[in-house]
């Protein structure tokens, strides 16, 4: 196992994340830390980072240092991007970097750093067409790419610090700042060329600190129910309506709404100008909130360097083999009950009538089914679910999470509880009830056939006759102990599927 760290320096915030790295080709974040020392506040009047925005950098970056050392980093992958690149005096800059903290910045090109946006998100979403909005402090990057391949992009050399200056002394009011904002970013997008070829069909989807509160805030509002970012959905209205409550707040007022960080407050309009015009220039409606950008691009090229090449082939597989991996589950065994649990999805079809895309839910049931045992063997269903609803598991909706989490933990019919049901009625239906408790029954079935950890039963084939599901095992060895366990399940498969279950 190799620790590694990851900084990156942009023109508001420094982010810093330790990560234990796996032989496996797996990983685990263990810490992470966020400051926001805005070196690039300042920099439009002459080009250069300022004295006092240098030190305050400085002092973060040792604090940085501090930590890597304490948990015994073995690499510091450090990066700057547009406050640095822009900088007139960078050289000295970076010299003083290293000079006192002992990190070695490598500045970002443009270029560079809308690749390593386009990888931290294409890597982790399972959305095939994509427009990417990510706004910095000092820059913003837009980046379009189909069927998962980067097309075009384009950075601008303004961002949520840079606009809020530039249109800071005209004295205007706080409502009127915004409206120039729109309309000087919308008058840059109609000369970005290529943004007319965009498919139409192709997902917004946002990056960055700006994007993060603009979710937490719409989350708080609403009462979500969900603490995940990554996959968020933000429609049109909840947009709209915090557009409209926040613009037209002085500084103090802004800095009390909750989910709203204290230290962006006086940018985070310029950033829902940029937002809203990008939204209207594209004729978009829904922004798909993306937790992953640059950070996760660079960790991703070095745990994984075939995605310097092409991205991850199944986001989703990749992610629940990660989360096995760190919760020290069998694999074989992992893998025997995913694909048990499909064959019975499918066999079974004629009687649960579930569409195919369902797989996904059962399939992360099944991946993350014993996860729960790590915590504790008795009730671990109900750890497995909690598992599921609270790891940062990339490539599904909050509303598969939230199903398959109940998939999970699902051990009786009894045993949803529908105070629990309800927490999630925005994301959930009453039919839903239905999903749950089939395919609950299903991975209940397949775990018992492996519960030898021998991978014993090689298949199963199903036969439904009259009041009869008669599941016939593939077998290579003794598989009494399968069967018998799979057996003990029959009282529940009838009184949810009305059907009695012969297992042979």
């Amino acid at each position: 196992m190799e620790k590694i760290a990851i900084i990156d320096l942009g023109s508001n915030t420094a982010r810093l994340l330790l990560v234990e790295v796996k032989e496996t080709g797996h990983f685990q974040i263990v810490d992470q830390l966020k400051e926001s020392p805005r070196l690039g506040e300042g920099m439009e009047k002459d080009g250069f980072l300022k004295p006092a925005r240098v030190q305050e950098t400085i002092k973060t970056l040792k604090m940085f240092r501090k930590l890597c050392d304490v948990n015994g980093i073995e690499r510091i992958i450090a990066v700057a991007t547009a406050a640095v690149r822009r900088a007139k005096n960078q050289r000295s800059f970076l010299d003083e970097v290293s000079a006192t903290c002992g990190i070695k910045l490598r500045v970002l090109s443009a270029e560079e750093e809308a690749i390593y946006v386009y990888r931290g998100v294409v890597n982790t979403m399972d959305i095939p067409k994509g427009i990417i909005l990510e706004i910095g402090g000092g820059s913003t990057k837009i980046v379009y790419y189909n069927r998962r391949n980067l097309l075009n992009y384009e950075t601008l050399p303004f961002g949520a610090i840079t606009l809020t200056e530039l249109f800071a002394d005209d004295g205007l009011s706080p409502t009127e700042q915004t409206q120039k904002i729109e309309e000087f970013f919308t008058e840059q997008l109609k000369q970005i060329e290529w943004l007319k070829d965009v498919d139409p069909e192709a997902q917004m989807i946002g990056v960055g600190g700006s994007f993060r509160n603009l979710c937490r805030m719409t989350k708080i509002m609403k009462k979500y129910p969900l603490k995940t970012i990554h996959n968020y959905v933000i429609n049109d209205n909840d947009f709209n309506h915090v557009f409209d409550l926040v613009k037209g707040l002085d500084l103090d007022r802004k800095k009390k709404i909750k989910g709203l960080s204290s230290d962006r407050a006086d940018i985070f309009p310029s950033a829902l100008a940029v937002i809203s015009a990008f939204k209207k220039y594209m004729n978009l409606q829904n922004v798909v909130i993306s937790g992953s950008g640059l950070r996760t691009g660079l960790l991703y090229n070095y745990v994984v360097p075939s995605t310097l090449d092409k991205p991850i082939s199944d986001v989703l597989t990749y992610s629940l083999n990660n989360l096995i991996n760190l919760f020290g589950c069998d694999q074989k065994h992992t893998e025997q009950v995913v694909n048990l649990s499909v064959q019975l999805f499918k066999q079974l079809r004629v009687l649960h009538k579930f569409p195919r895309q369902y797989l996904k839910i059962l399939k992360v049931a099944a991946y993350l089914y014993d996860t729960g045992k790590r915590v504790g063997f008795y009730n671990f269903e109900k750890h497995s679910g909690y598992v599921i609803l609270n790891s940062n598991i990339y490539g599904i909706s909050h509303r598969d999470l939230v199903l398959a989490s109940f998939v999970a933990s699902n051990t009786a019919i009894e045993d949803i509880n529908p105070f629990d049901w309800a927490r999630y009625r925005d994301l959930v239906t009453d039919e839903d009830v239905d999903v749950v408790k089939k395919m609950g029954i299903m991975l209940r079935i397949a775990s018992a056939l492996d519960r030898s950890l021998s991978s014993v039963i090689k298949g199963v084939n199903c036969d439904i006759l009259g009041d009869s599901v008669i599941v016939k095992t593939e077998v290579d060895g003794d598989a009494t102990l399968e069967i018998n366990s799979a057996f003990e399940i029959g009282a529940d498969f009838r009184k949810i599927f009305k059907k009695n279950l012969e297992i042979l």
